[in-house]
C-alpha cells in the first residue's frame, strides 16, 4: 500500500496533492477568475505533463499538420512558372512542363534524402540539429536563421495565398486581402495555443477535402482534355501582361527558382519526429514518402493541365481557379475546390506553427534563445514560440500588402540554404559514423545537398533584387542574434561558477540591517514591520519628505503606534525620494561594510490589474534603483485591498 501511494503521489493522482495543487494556483482576484474563464474558453483547459504521450498523432493527422505546407504550395507553384514565362511571351509558356519535370526530380531527391534523416536523427533531425552536430555552430546557426524565416514567411505566403482563392471565387473581397490574411492568424494562433493534438483534429478535414478535390480536378481535367482536346481556357481580364523579351537561360532559371517554391515545407516531417506516435521515425518516413507523391502528383498534373488549357498568370484568380473553372464552369464543383484550396493554403501556415515552436525549444535548450521558448503552456504547447511567430508573419502580411507576388521572391532561398546544410551535415554524419548501408546513404544525402546548394544559388542570384536580399539579410540578423544570446548566457555561467572552496559560508559574521521605506501609516506598513521583526531584531523605518513639518507629526504618530521601531525622518530640499534612501544606505556602508541591507517595500495589490498603475510607483522607482547594489535585497510585502472570496480555491 505504501508504495502503492508513492506511485500515486509521483503521478500527482493523490487527492490531497491535487487539492493542495488547486487552491495553491486558484485565482484569488475577479481580474485573475476572468482571466482564467475567458483562457479556458479560447485555449482550454489545463493538460498534466504525463498526458504529452497522448498529444501524439498518428500518422493520417501528422499528414494533415505537417504536409499542409508542401501540399498547399501546389495551389500557387505552377502560377509562379507561368508568372516568369510569360515575360518572354506566350510562346515560353510552352516550357512550364519541362521546368516542372525537374522540379519533380529535385522533390524526389529532397525526398529520399532526408528519409536519411529520420532514419539517422529518430529525436527529431531539423537541420539545425544536423548542422549543428556534424558541421559546427556557425552551419547549425545559419541553417536555424533560415528555417526560422522560412517558417515566418511559409506563413504569410500560405494566408497570402489562400486570400487570393477566396478573391478568385468572390473579387469583391480582394480589397480586404491585408484584414483578413491578420484575421486568419490570429485564428491559427489561437488554435495552435489549444495544443498540437486538437489542432491537428482541426485541420485534418481541410486537408483531405483538399485532397479530394484535386485529385477530382484533375481526373476531370484529363476526361475532358480526352474527349476535347481543343479545350482552353478562357483568359482573365486580370491576365498579367506578355513581355518582349527573348527566352534566355537566365530567364529559364528564374521560373525553376520560383516554382521550387513547391518544395517548401518538404523538412517538416524530419523536424518534427517527436510529436509522432511509436514507433516515431518509422511513422515519420512513411508519412514522407506519402507526402512526396501526393504533392508530385498534384503539383504535375496541374501544370500539365495548365499547358495543355492555355493557362496563364493571372493577378486575380489562381491557375487552379482557372482550370477548375475551364472543367467545370461556374457551377458547385468549382466553389467546392475554391473553398478546399483557400482551406488548404489557409491552414498550411500550421505546418510552421508545429516546428516553428519546437525549434525555438530546442534553440532555447541550447541557449542560443531565451530561455522561454522551452515553456510549455497550459495545453503542453510552446506558447511563447507559437505567439512570437504569429506576430512576425502579420507585420510580414502587412507590409508585404499580403501581396503573394511580392512575398514569393523573400520565400524559397532559406528553404533551400537549410536543405543544403542539413544535407551536407548528412554526409559527414555517414562518412563519421560508417554505419552499415553508409555508403549508399551518403550518396543520396550527398546527391540532395549538391542539387539543393545549386538550388539556393539559382534562387539567391536570379532573385536578390526582387526581395531574396531582404531573406539573407534576416538570416544573417538572425544568426548573430543567436550568437549574442550564447555568448551573453556563457558569460553568466562562468560568473555564476564555483568550486568547492566558495561552497564554504563567509556571510555567517555579518549583520542584517532591514530598511523600512514609509510615505504614511497605515496597515500594509503595519503589515510590512511585522515581517520586518521576524527577519532581523535590526529594522528602522524612513520617511523621506520635503514638508519637515508633516514629516514631525508622522513621527509622532509612528512613536504612539509602533513601540520598538524607530522612524527615521529625513529631509528631501529637491522632492526626490529615491536618492535621499540611496545615500542613507551608502552611510550605513560606509560606517559599516561587514553587513546586508534588506529594503521592505510596502506594497497594494488591486483587484483589477488596470488600478495597479495607480499605486506603487514610488516602489517600483525604488526598487529599480536597488537592484544594481551589491549586498542589498529588495523585498515587496503586498497587503491585497479586497479579501479574495470565500470560494476562491475551490
Amino acid at each position: 500500500r505504501v508504495r502503492d501511494r508513492e506511485r500515486r503521489f509521483e503521478r500527482g493522482a493523490d487527492d490531497g496533492t491535487v487539492r493542495a495543487t488547486r487552491l495553491a494556483t486558484a485565482p484569488r482576484t475577479r481580474s485573475q477568475r476572468l482571466w482564467r474563464s475567458t483562457r479556458r474558453v479560447f485555449v482550454g483547459s489545463p493538460l498534466a505533463t504525463e498526458e504529452s504521450e497522448e498529444q501524439k498523432l498518428p500518422k493520417w493527422k501528422a499528414l494533415a499538420v505537417f504536409s499542409s505546407d508542401v501540399l498547399s504550395s501546389s495551389a500557387y507553384a505552377t502560377d509562379e512558372i507561368l508568372l516568369v514565362l510569360v515575360a518572354a511571351g506566350v510562346g515560353a509558356l510552352t516550357h512550364s512542363l519541362e521546368i516542372a519535370l525537374a522540379i519533380g526530380l529535385l522533390l524526389a531527391i529532397v525526398t529520399f534524402s532526408y528519409r536519411q534523416t529520420i532514419k539517422a536523427y529518430p529525436s527529431g533531425g531539423g537541420a539545425y540539429i544536423v548542422a549543428r552536430e556534424n558541421l559546427g555552430d556557425a552551419a547549425g546557426l545559419s541553417a536555424a536563421a533560415a528555417l526560422a524565416v522560412d517558417y515566418v514567411l511559409t506563413v504569410s505566403v500560405s494566408i497570402a495565398a489562400g486570400v487570393l482563392a477566396i478573391a478568385s471565387a468572390f473579387p469583391e473581397l480582394h480589397p480586404y486581402a491585408i484584414e483578413i490574411s491578420v484575421g486568419v492568424v490570429a485564428i491559427i494562433t489561437l488554435l495552435n495555443l489549444r495544443g498540437i493534438r486538437e489542432s491537428a483534429t482541426v485541420f485534418a478535414l481541410p486537408t483531405y477535402a483538399f485532397i479530394v478535390s484535386i485529385v477530382a480536378l484533375l481526373i476531370a481535367g484529363f476526361v475532358r482534355l480526352a474527349i476535347d482536346p481543343n479545350l482552353q481556357a478562357q483568359i482573365p481580364e486580370s491576365v498579367h501582361p506578355v513581355g518582349t523579351s527573348g527566352l534566355t537561360l537566365f530567364l529559364v532559371l528564374r521560373a525553376f527558382a520560383s516554382g521550387c517554391a513547391a518544395l517548401t515545407g518538404t523538412e517538416a516531417i524530419s523536424n518534427g519526429v517527436p510529436a509522432f506516435r511509436r514507433p516515431e521515425s518509422q511513422n515519420a518516413s512513411t508519412t514522407l514518402v506519402w507526402m512526396g507523391l501526393i504533392l508530385g502528383t498534384f503539383f504535375l498534373g496541374l501544370t500539365f493541365l495548365a499547358h495543355e488549357l492555355g493557362v496563364r498568370h493571372a493577378d486575380e484568380i489562381s491557375v487552379p481557379a482557372q482550370i477548375a473553372s475551364t472543367v467545370f464552369g461556374q457551377t458547385p464543383p468549382f466553389y467546392i475546390i475554391q473553398a478546399a484550396t483557400a482551406l488548404i493554403l489557409l491552414l498550411a501556415a500550421n505546418t510552421s506553427y508545429a516546428d516553428f515552436p519546437r525549434l525555438g525549444s530546442i534553440l532555447a535548450r541550447d541557449k542560443f534563445l531565451p530561455h522561454q521558448f522551452t515553456f510549455r503552456g497550459d495545453r503542453l504547447a510552446f506558447s511563447n514560440g507559437i505567439i512570437v511567430l504569429g506576430i512576425a508573419s502579420s507585420l510580414l502580411l502587412i507590409f508585404f500588402d499580403a501581396d503573394v507576388d511580392r512575398l514569393i521572391p523573400l520565400y524559397a532561398f532559406g528553404v533551400f540554404v537549410s536543405f543544403t546544410l542539413s544535407q551536407g551535415g548528412m554526409v559527414v554524419h555517414w562518412l563519421r559514423l560508417r554505419e552499415p548501408g553508409w555508403r549508399s546513404s551518403m550518396i543520396i544525402s550527398g546527391a540532395g545537398a549538391t542539387a539543393t546548394a545549386i538550388v539556393a544559388a539559382i534562387v539567391g542570384g536570379t532573385k536578390f533584387t526582387e526581395g531574396a536580399w531582404i531573406s539573407m539579410i534576416a538570416m544573417a540578423v538572425l544568426a548573430l542574434f543567436f550568437f549574442a544570446i550564447h555568448s551573453h548566457y556563457r558569460g553568466v555561467d562562468r560568473a555564476l561558477e564555483m568550486d568547492e572552496e566558495s561552497l564554504a559560508p563567509t556571510g555567517g559574521g555579518r549583520r542584517h540591517v532591514v530598511l523600512i521605506p514609509v510615505e504614511e501609516l497605515n496597515r500594509a506598513v503595519i503589515q510590512t514591520v511585522n515581517y520586518a521583526r521576524a527577519i532581523s531584531p535590526n529594522v528602522t523605518a524612513l520617511h523621506i519628505t520635503d514638508d519637515p513639518e508633516a514629516g514631525n507629526l508622522l513621527r509622532e504618530r509612528w512613536e504612539r503606534v509602533v513601540l520598538d521601531i524607530p522612524l527615521l525622518v529625513i529631509d528631501s530640499p529637491y522632492r526626490s525620494f529615491v536618492a535621499p534612501l540611496i545615500a542613507y544606505i551608502e552611510a550605513i556602508d560606509r560606517s559599516d561594510s561587514a553587513h546586508y541591507v534588506s529594503v521592505v517595500l510596502p506594497e497594494f495589490r488591486t483587484p483589477w490589474p488596470w488600478q495597479r498603475w495607480l499605486h506603487n510607483q514610488s516602489a517600483r522607482r525604488l526598487r529599480n534603483a536597488l537592484l544594481d547594489r551589491p549586498n542589498t535585497a529588495v523585498c515587496e510585502f503586498p497587503l491585497h485591498l479586497v479579501p479574495p472570496d470565500a470560494d476562491a480555491g475551490s
